[in-house]
């Protein structure tokens, strides 16, 4: 399993990708987000699925990118383009992958803001090669693990949070479905992009650069369900063995 959390607020963009691989008892690390800059264009991709899946997918849409000749001027002809690509891995591979009991379930997420785009976008894209934006009303999406890390998200991030606050925010999610699922690890990649700067900004991030925080944050979570009130429970909490 995995996680990987992209974020759209009217700031700017942020992905949050751990870099754990479990295979039976072994665990590995591995990048899950790729960078693509060239110009006035910038975008990252995360992925969740197959590793085979992702590197060949990856590396067919690297190679268009890279081409002088194909020009991508809009997020969606580039979120197009890796869906086209995926359908081409599927072809070539989804057969021997089910042969084997394998399922071609690869997912992806890919923000950026590229130079004819009027702001960043980011978008939720399926193993099918389909895909849907990610917009104001709910603005994140996760792949992966996701259950762990949404309460947070759903109760406190909007849109018109700063990108400061979402990256804050994002990276409580990624504690609380650590700490919760030990197939999700350190270190983590980060990628920030600032709305109109065509640039991302990137860190990797080991456990010792952010344990103080998730040590707060799991006092604070402690300390306030501490100062919650009891008496409402008075109505049915009269038997003895329950008090």
């Amino acid at each position: 399993m995995t996680y990987c959390l992209g974020i759209k607020v009217r700031t700017g963009l942020v992905a949050i990708a751990d870099t754990r691989i479990t295979s039976g008892t072994e665990t590995a690390t591995a990048k899950k987000i790729s960078v693509h800059e060239s110009g006035q264009n910038s975008l990252f991709l995360m992925t969740s699925g197959l590793r085979s899946i992702r590197d060949k997918a990856v590396t067919y849409f690297e190679e268009l990118f890279e081409d002088e000749s194909f020009k991508f001027d809009k997020m969606y002809k580039a979120v197009n383009m890796f869906g086209d690509q995926l359908r081409r891995v599927a072809q070539e591979d989804k057969k021997s992958l089910a042969e084997s009991g394998l399922f071609f379930n690869l997912y992806a997420i890919v923000g950026g803001q590229l130079e004819n785009d009027k702001e960043h976008k980011l978008y939720l894209l399926y193993p099918e090669g389909n895909w849907i934006e990610v917009g104001e009303g709910s603005p994140f999406t996760i792949i992966g693990n996701s259950g762990y890390g949404k309460p947070i998200l759903n109760r406190a991030l909007t849109y018109e949070s700063s990108l400061r606050f979402a990256f804050k925010t994002g990276f409580l999610s990624f504690d609380s479905t650590r700490v919760s699922a030990n197939d999700v690890g350190y270190p983590i990649d980060v990628a920030l992009y600032p709305r109109d700067s065509y640039k991302l900004e990137q860190h990797r991030l080991e456990e010792k650069d952010t344990a103080q925080i998730g040590q707060m944050w799991a006092s604070k979570l402690k300390n306030s369900i501490d100062e919650i009130p009891e008496t409402w429970m008075d109505a049915f909490l009269h038997k003895p063995e329950l008090l």
